[in-house]
């Protein structure tokens, strides 16, 4: 009705899809590792907005390439070359295990997985993809397939592609999954929205192994875990191996919508309109993701991410919390698995001005962003440690 004087919340109500369970919170800015609501208050971000403002909000490096691109170039197809895309090329590769010389850019992690899927087919003339029990690689019909959750799967039952799914760590599972059909094996090496899970190397290196001698391709989805986020550039290096495929998104554009397949140029290329993306790889996204990853690299970030990590990890520890069943992590990847559900920690959190992150209906999770200090590190905890022992209370 015209004139009527509606909140930011309750106009977004109003023509939402239903597609996402809000909180009671209207987020209008941010800084580093703070945002601010429509009412001044301001919060410690420790979700780092799903993963994705890994160098914080509003980053000057960022922020300034995207003004300078926004003059001078906003979109270009890959129908034509760039010199944004070409140098991004570069940077990227500098980061990646040798021979990963083939890309293919798009708008977010769940594209990067769809097009690892289809690769994979192309490449291989395999149909088989085998994925992870616990996994969560997104919610496109593709991407949907390798993603355990039946609460995500169920709905559309029927329209996914076939996949096998296999326990982790459950290696007699895997040999008996992988076969000649196979085209694709599907895992992240720390599981994340699965609830925050490390997957033991020796495991990891038997799926490589399994790939090897079947003919199938390992594609390692990094798109939470990687960039440094788990004390390493890549998280499967922990695991001494190297995959086929690699699938980036998330952080890879400081906060800019921009996924990346990247696979070993020594399997070949796809060809020519067997997959596209209208905006994928566009001058404005590739100038922010080369802000990103340059500041990445100037700040030794996996160097930060483990040295910070390790001071919450010890933190969590130290909480000794009986509603605690265990703490789990790598670097800025973090889990504390509770003992009862996690909704009232997480409003209990955001109540005193810590914004945190659910996996699964039992495990909270930090995914702080990397500029975070260690005085920010110890105000989370303190709080945590307040709305825990209030919890046993």
């Amino acid at each position: 009705m015209i004139g009527e004087q509606l909140t930011i919340a309750e106009r977004e109500a109003r023509y939402t899809s239903g597609a996402y369970a809000k909180r009671p919170l209207t987020l209008v800015r941010g800084a580093g590792a703070h945002v601010w609501d429509d009412a001044g208050n301001r919060y410690l971000d420790m979700t780092s907005s799903m993963g994705v403002a890994i160098l914080g909000h509003a980053h000057p490096a960022v922020a300034d390439a995207l003004a300078a691109q926004a003059q001078t170039l906003i979109s270009c197809p890959e129908a034509f070359y760039n010199d944004r895309r070409a140098e991004l090329y570069a940077v990227l590769s500098a980061l990646l295990p040798d021979g990963f010389d083939r890309f293919f850019l798009c708008n977010s992690g769940a594209e990067a997985i769809e097009a690892g899927l289809k690769v994979a087919r192309l490449l291989t003339g395999r149909t088989g993809i085998v994925a992870v029990k616990r996994a969560f690689h997104g919610r496109t019909l593709g991407a949907l397939a390798t993603t355990w959750n039946p609460q995500y799967r169920e709905p559309f039952a029927g329209w996914t592609p076939p996949t096998t799914a296999i326990s982790p760590h459950d290696l007699t599972a895997a040999e008996a999954a992988v076969d000649d059909s196979t085209a694709v094996v599907v895992v992240e090496a720390v599981q994340g929205e699965g609830g925050v899970y490390p997957l033991d190397a020796a495991w990891l290196q038997g799926l490589r192994r399994l790939c090897d001698e079947r003919g199938a391709l390992l594609l390692v989805d990094e798109i939470q875990a990687g960039l440094g986020r788990t004390g390493t550039w890549w998280a499967f290096a922990q695991a001494d191996i190297t995959p086929d495929l690699i699938a980036l998104g998330k952080g890879i554009a400081g906060g800019v919508p921009m996924g990346a397949l990247v696979w070993r140029g020594a399997l070949g290329s796809i060809e020519s309109g067997t997959h596209g993306s209208t905006f994928g790889g566009n001058p404005l996204a590739c100038a922010a993701s080369i802000a990103t990853l340059r500041t990445l690299q100037a700040m030794d970030a996996p160097t930060v991410c483990a040295a910070l990590g390790q001071h919450f990890l010890a933190g969590l520890h130290a909480l000794n919390a009986p509603s605690v069943r265990e703490v789990r992590g790598r670097g800025l990847m973090l889990g504390l698995e509770l003992r009862g559900r996690v909704t009232p920690v997480l409003q209990a959190l955001q109540a005193r001005g810590v914004l945190a992150l659910p996996a699964g209906k039992t495990v909270l999770r930090l995914l702080p962003p990397y500029v975070t200090t260690i005085e920010q590190a110890d105000e989370v905890l303190a709080v945590l440690a307040e709305v825990l022992h209030d919890a046993n209370a």
